[in-house]
């Protein structure tokens, strides 16, 4: 067939050329009726070269006996062709190759053959096989088929990057960690070569757990080396995993018991577990010194302090004097014993104490606090230095936090009311050396007397008060005065204070907060009149106080959860009135405090206290008997009515951190609390005004408050050194004793 001419033409000879070959091929057989079977072993010739595809693919539905449904999006030539007759199974087989070579498969749904893309093979399978329930079937390994692999040991996230690559393009790969199975949609003789993989990686990695006891070194300095060995992959004679790629790879992991003084490991395989027992086994050996002349170790402090966990390890060993080194220092590195410690410089020296085991006497070791560093530097035999290790791991372990929120809530309200009539009158004539005044004057809290209104009239000053006044004018001599007048008035006033001091605090740690002012007040004066034209020198004393908002806690958290605290809490202020004789002694304050101690669980709210008062103040001034008048009376007396009422509750709720995780999210929602708040009170834009925005803090996602590591993992560890002793050095070196040397 000649391969450069037209397209159409070549399809059609293509189509005319196979269908010959089958009549000729056919009419060998012994007759049309024999049947499918016998036609499909009929050996036959296929020639089709750059032939359309749906003309061929009907061509082997025709071959086949069964109807091939063609995409519409399957379009394009195709050239399959044999020089050999051969069988219709292995002409069909050589078609759905030279598909799959251009993009297209033919699924199998529900005895439905389609001819359709590959990347839409995987979604019109009908056939999913669960394991190796395929075999048997008859599927061919040229059917895009889905199945499903349950795996018994690996995971399987980590086999989808090994078999991804091993997979069609078009098709897929899916884990399912719930289930721990693979789900693969690819071709079934892919399929069949993927199952054998898998079944060779999805072996037992693990060994179970080994613990090994220790004889001469200490399990908390030996496990972070044995830890970094281990997954170094291949350090120290330590063979690798298999597929282990890197550090922390290898699988091992090395666990310290301080308390039976033993390693607790497991590895990916036996082998390397049985290297791990050789490399503990070679390291856990006698310090050169034989247990004799005592030994000298440097413990470096995660979380406690250097100086308070000396005193409390010499007091459970026995100490025999105590003192150490004052102040505190941060958070040291990992615990590893060294050869060497830093320099004596530490900022004060810490005193020494021997320590010896109960019931044995003096060995002669001692503890040394290093603030500096947060360190400890003991000089013990290796079997007391066990004992104090042991002790020491229990007690370095990070505290909790207590997070305290406190709610002072304070409601105020006072009604006050005053009615009442004064009047004065002059009797007399014009010229007469005598005359009467009559009059009443009573004490008003909300205005002047009506004395000191005609008084400050005649001065030219009229102050009449507050409320409604009615009075009457008289004039006597040429001079206008008030005769009479009443006064009504009523008052009200609502206070309501909120205050939500919040704190946090490590366990069984002080905290306070202050939020308020700082006044002056008098305590001593002095006044030097001096001689005759000297100058006169004023000389006062002054104290100055906290008046505000003072929260003062202590939370210690129990076992169980519960915290118990130690409160207390100060709400002061300065008063606007000053009490009557104290001007120069300087302002007056009130103060409402509470002090006690509670048990409340974690994240509960609880009633710290308050006060309820409620006052009620009548205040009546009249004439003896013409006050007591029906009526009448009401013109002789002047009344006021008042009513106080304080309600003063505090709220207290604990919450406790117990990890790095909780106090960044109470961190960060306080600070988006603030933040929200700052965008709240942005002032209205303003044409005039140049200034429309007013601060607002940076959105966490620009890193303003930093994620803290919630894995300690994150943190690198320190290089781990060998755990030996060094015995204490000579004086000749020109250091005191007990100090180290550089190596």
């Amino acid at each position: 067939m000649n391969m450069n001419r037209p397209h159409k033409t070549g399809w059609r000879s293509a189509t005319l050329a196979l269908l010959a070959t089958l009549v000729c091929t056919l009419a060998q057989a012994p007759g049309w009726a024999q049947g499918t079977r016998q036609r499909s072993q009929a050996p036959v010739t296929v020639n089709f070269v750059n032939a359309d595809i749906e003309a061929v693919t009907r061509a082997f539905s025709a071959m086949i006996d069964r109807p091939i449904l063609v995409d519409p999006r399957v379009r394009g030539t195709i050239t399959v062709y044999s020089e050999q007759p051969q069988s219709v199974g292995d002409a069909y087989r050589s078609y759905l190759a030279a598909l799959r070579g251009l993009g297209f498969a033919v699924v199998d749904s529900d005895g439905l053959l389609k001819l359709v893309p590959e990347a839409d093979a995987k979604l019109q399978t009908g056939t999913v096989s669960v394991d190796d329930a395929v075999a048997g079937k008859g599927i061919r390994g040229d059917q895009v088929i889905t199945r499903i692999f349950t795996l018994r040991y690996e995971n399987p996230n980590n086999l989808v990057a090994v078999l991804r690559p091993l997979i069609s393009a078009n098709n897929t790969i899916n884990a399912n960690v719930g289930s721990n199975a693979l789900v693969i949609t690819d071709y079934a003789a892919n399929l069949q070569r993927i199952a054998k993989i898998i079944a060779a990686l999805d072996q037992p990695t693990g060994t179970g757990v080994e613990i090994v006891p220790l004889e001469h070194a200490v399990a908390a300095d030996l496990a972070p080396l044995v830890q970094r060995l281990g997954d170094s992959g291949g350090g120290a004679g330590l063979p690798r995993a298999p597929g282990a790629a890197g550090a922390g790879a290898g699988g091992v992991s090395v666990i310290a018991d301080s308390r039976s003084n033993s390693l607790i490991i497991s590895a990916a395989n036996p082998s390397r577990l049985a290297a791990l027992r050789a490399t503990i086994a070679s390291l856990d050996r006698p310090n050169a010194m034989g247990g004799v002349g005592g030994n000298l170790w440097v413990v470096h402090l995660k979380n406690a302090d250097a100086t308070r966990l000396a005193s409390v390890v010499r007091a459970a060993f026995g100490a025999i004097g105590g003192g150490g080194a004052g102040g505190s220092a941060g958070s040291g590195a990992t615990a590893t014993p060294a050869r060497t410690a830093g320099p004596g410089g530490a900022a004060a020296a810490a005193a020494t104490a021997p320590v010896a085991t109960v019931g044995e006497p003096s060995t002669g070791g001692f503890i040394q606090a290093d603030p500096a560093s947060n360190s400890l530097v003991i000089t013990a035999p290796a079997p007391l230095y066990k004992q104090v290790r042991a002790l020491i791991d229990q007690l370095d372990t990070r505290r909790a936090q207590v997070y305290i929120e406190s709610l002072i809530v304070e409601l105020a309200g006072s009604d006050a009311a005053e009615a009442g009539f004064q009047w004065q009158s002059l009797f007399g004539e014009s010229g007469d050396k005598y005359g009467i005044v009559t009059g009443t004057n009573f004490d008003n809290p909300a205005g002047p007397s009506i004395i000191d209104i005609n008084v400050g009239a005649a001065q030219g000053q009229i102050n009449l008060g507050s409320g409604l006044n009615v009075g009457l004018l008289k004039a006597y001599n040429g001079i206008v005065s008030l005769a009479a007048i009443a006064r009504f008035l009523q008052t009200q006033a609502n206070v309501n204070i909120v205050s939500t001091p919040n704190l946090i605090t490590l366990d069984n740690e002080e905290a306070k907060i202050v939020v308020g002012e700082n006044v002056p007040f008098i305590t001593g004066q002095f006044t030097n009149t001096g001689t005759a034209g000297a100058a006169i020198n004023p000389f006062q004393t002054i104290e100055r106080q906290d008046v505000g908002v003072t929260l003062r806690i202590r939370p210690q958290i129990g076992e169980g959860g519960a915290v118990r605290m130690t409160v207390f809490q100060e709400q002061s202020s300065v008063k606007s009135d000053t009490a009557a004789g104290t001007t120069n002694a300087g302002p007056s304050t009130s103060k409402r405090s509470i002090e006690g101690t509670v048990v409340v669980d974690d994240g509960q709210i609880l009633v710290l206290g308050g006060l309820i008062e409620d006052r009620y103040i009548n205040t009546r001034s009249k004439v003896p008997l013409l006050g007591d008048l029906p009526l009448l009376g009401a013109l002789f007396r002047s009344e006021s009515r008042e009513r106080r009422r304080t309600n003063l509750i505090v709220f207290l709720r604990p919450i406790v951190m117990r990890d790095a995780e909780s106090a960044n999210r109470f961190s960060t929602d306080r600070y988006e609390q603030i933040r929200g708040r700052q965008q709240a009170s942005q002032p209205p834009p303003s044409m005039v005004l140049p200034i429309n925005e007013s601060v607002v803090l940076d959105p966490k996602a620009q890193g303003v408050i930093p994620t803290l590591p919630t894995d300690s993992s994150a943190v690198p560890p320190p290089a781990a050194r060998a755990p030996q002793a060094m015995p204490a050095p000579a004086l000749e070196g020109g250091g005191p004793p007990g100090q180290p040397t550089a190596p």
